[in-house]
Parts: C-alpha cells; sequence; structure tokens
C-alpha cells in the first residue's frame, strides 16, 4: 500500500452520498435496484441525512403502514433498515435555506447535499432527476446508474 510523506497508509477519498427516503423505502421494504444501491452506498460510501430527513424516514413508514401499503413484514423489514441507515450515517445541520427545485419538498434534499458537500444524490424522484443546474458540483442518480456507471 502506498504512503504519504510522513510514512502513513494513504487511502482513498470516499464519495459522500446522500440517499432519498423513496429509495430507502423501496430497498428495505421491496428489495431490487434500490436494494443494490444502498448496498453498494453501505460497503463504498460515507452516508449523510439531516434532522429534516431523519424526520422523513420516521414519518414515511408510519403513513405507509397507515394507508396499508406495507404488509406487517415489510414494516419490520423498513423499520429495521432505516434503523441501521440511520446508525451509519452523518448527521449534518443545513445552514442555508436553498430553494432551487420544481417540488419545494425536495429542497431538504439538496440542503442536505449542500452541507454534506456530498458528491451523489441517489433518488428516483424525477424533480430531482431532471435538475441539470445547482451551484455547487453534485450527480444526481438513479439507483441503477448508481450501481452500474
Amino acid at each position: 500500500m502506498p504512503l504519504n510523506r510522513s510514512g502513513e497508509k494513504l487511502t482513498e477519498r470516499r464519495d459522500r452520498v446522500v440517499i432519498d427516503t423513496g429509495v430507502l423505502v423501496s430497498a428495505f421494504a421491496f428489495g431490487g435496484m434500490p436494494e443494490k444501491a444502498v448496498k453498494k452506498a453501505f460497503a463504498e460510501a460515507d452516508l449523510y441525512i439531516s434532522p429534516e430527513l431523519l424526520k422523513e424516514y420516521r414519518d414515511v413508514p408510519l403513513a405507509l403502514d397507515a394507508e396499508g401499503k406495507l404488509d406487517s413484514t415489510q414494516l419490520k423489514a423498513l423499520i429495521a433498515g432505516l434503523a441501521t441507515f440511520v446508525t451509519k450515517a452523518i448527521m449534518v445541520r443545513p445552514r442555508k435555506r436553498l430553494f432551487l427545485c420544481r417540488d419545494i419538498e425536495d429542497n431538504m434534499m439538496i440542503e442536505c447535499c449542500f452541507e454534506a458537500n456530498a458528491d451523489i444524490l441517489v433518488t428516483g424522484d424525477k424533480d430531482l432527476l431532471d435538475m441539470k443546474i445547482l451551484p455547487f458540483h453534485l450527480k444526481i442518480l438513479t439507483p441503477r446508474k448508481f450501481v452500474i456507471p
């Protein structure tokens, strides 16, 4: 392994990644490509969340359960998956409000990315995927494009 000038082992910088709530819900409750994306992020990236995202992670499973969209096995898997995700994530507290996305609710995702200096946002949300111009560097990728670049 290469060493720096001080004789310490060099380590590669890991990507900083924010994952949209919808991707996490799909990953933990249904599997498929979102699950592969989350597993890749766990293994290869530093994960970031914000207090607003944390609140959404708490609220969405309850709403899906109330609407009858998950069976009890899916709900348990989702809650366990989100709990694991949160324990591995680094909390950032966005200091700047951004109004960049056509869906105002999605700005919290962009604010988290900005504060975390994220390299990648993984999402299936069309409003976020359609964003082409940002005042900072950020790749916005579907789970598939994150897994298979």
